[in-house]
């Protein structure tokens, strides 16, 4: 009997031996296994993103080279009217997107409406939490930082952090773009953890009378042209082709805030698979790397950027914050006197 016992335990551990590896071996289908199914649809994705032409340009021919027969209709617009554009098709009752890439705000504007499947790419095991939520995955970060003019702030007085501007020193040598709630948001969320905090050190930058602009371009031009010292909110991609044009530049690396792009799947799409290739594709280490060259900024933890924007520290603007933007723009507005 005791034999006998020890004989039916030995085959279970055998079985087990031999069952989980077996269970371990069913992995992720490759990209290539998933590109035969692809080819079955069609060959054709409509790509409903804002990725700038100069960006997609570079961008979707790699996809298409790779993946060779699959052509990317790419719906170009802004996130706005690309999202106004996906409820309106739903609501006809046709669907026309097969995957949307564009600001965070409007895709969760589109999962409010159902409008997205609930599924993230495996690839996405390797973004910070902060960088996906349950159906969508961050495809590129666009980085609000400082920025100034060199011949105007002397070298070892170029800010090192948002603080620095509260000293004043910089009263009436100040510029900003209106709109830039984020940075509001940036502090009070994942800086300080504290609204009090961060709204207290606003005011003190507010204190130095600060010169509001629209347009982030223009405000690179203005410290271009010295009409500004510096500027406490300005996109940093903006700043390295100008430096290399021999513009007296400087940006700050060491921190900034963070606004998303993100890629999700649009339910009941044309071509599912398709759709499923370039979202694994895109969020994946490899099209990470093609989306870096291609001009964008990368949040693939493993992927450097051409250009040498990404903060050492990043406070992104993820779905908490949006659901709060309407009560951080009011405080913006009313630390700076702006309409």
């Amino acid at each position: 009997m005791m034999f006998s016992n020890l004989t039916k335990i030995g085959w279970s551990i055998v079985f087990l031996v031999f069952a989980v590896p077996a269970i371990g071996m069913a992995q992720t289908e490759s990209l290539d296994d998933l590109y035969k199914k692809a080819r079955k649809e069609g060959g054709e994705l409509n790509f409903y993103g804002t990725l700038a032409q100069i960006n997609a340009a570079k961008i979707i021919p790699v996809f298409e080279k790779r993946f060779p027969g699959l052509k990317i209709n790419h719906v170009d617009a802004t996130a706005d009217r690309l999202a106004a554009r996906a409820i309106t098709e739903a609501r006809g009752g046709k669907v026309s997107a097969d995957i949307f890439q564009m600001t965070l705000e409007n895709i969760l504007q589109l999962g409010d409406q159902k409008l997205v499947i609930e599924k993230l790419p495996p690839e996405a095991a390797a973004y910070p939490d902060n960088l996906k939520g349950s159906y969508w995955v961050t495809a590129d970060l666009l980085f609000i930082t400082a920025a100034w003019n060199t011949n105007l702030v002397k070298k070892g007085e170029e800010p090192k952090q948002f603080e620095d501007f509260a000293d004043a020193k910089w009263k009436g040598r100040l510029i900003a773009e209106p709109r830039d709630v984020e940075i509001l948001m940036g502090l009070a969320r994942h800086k300080y953890k504290s609204d009090e905090k961060a709204i207290a050190l606003l005011k003190k930058i507010a204190a130095n009378n600060v010169e509001f602009h629209k347009g982030h371009s223009q405000l690179a031009e203005f410290l271009v042209a010295g009409q500004a010292a510096a500027c406490f909110t300005c996109y940093a991609h903006h700043y390295p082709p100008r430096i290399k044009k021999g513009a007296p530049l400087g940006f700050m690396v060491t921190e900034g805030v963070a606004s998303i792009n993100a890629t999700a799947l649009a339910k009941d799409s044309p071509h599912p698979n398709t759709a499923w290739l370039f979202a694994r594709w895109s969020a994946s280490e490899e099209g990470q790397k093609v989306y870096a060259m291609g001009g964008r900024t990368p949040p693939h933890p493993k992927v450097e950027p051409v250009e040498k924007i990404r903060p050492a520290k990043i406070y992104p603007i993820g779905t908490e914050e949006i659901k709060n933007w309407s009560k951080y723009e009011k405080i913006w507005k009313d630390i700076f006197k702006l309409r």
